[in-house]
């Protein structure tokens, strides 16, 4: 059983911009959102250690932010946080087709 260190890495990443968006901000939906996104990115990487060919619910995570987030973006323009996450979730959904292929 091989850790998926880049998963964990992705969910990581979404809590603790969550959690700095409502630091810097006061934003409690971003840290709604940091919460629940990081949390379900997380038990999907747990799952992906467990099983390779299980990436169903990183895969719908990583899109859903890659939507949200690209939009925001493309909204906004400010690379930080909205294209970041986007940007990252988007090679996450890229490397989980991979990974199922």
């Amino acid at each position: 059983m091989a850790v998926d260190w880049i998963s964990f890495s992705y969910a990581a990443m979404v809590t603790v911009g969550g959690i700095l968006g409502y630091t810097r901000r006061g934003s409690v939906m971003s840290l709604i959102s940091g919460l629940l996104f990081g949390s379900l990115a997380g038990y999907g990487a747990y799952q992906i250690s467990n099983d390779p060919q299980n990436v169903k619910l990183s895969l719908i995570n990583a899109g859903i932010l890659t939507i949200a987030m690209g939009m925001r973006y493309r909204k906004s323009g400010k690379l930080m946080p909205a294209g970041l996450i986007a940007g990252v979730s988007f090679f996450m959904v890229v490397r989980l087709v991979i990974v199922m292929l």
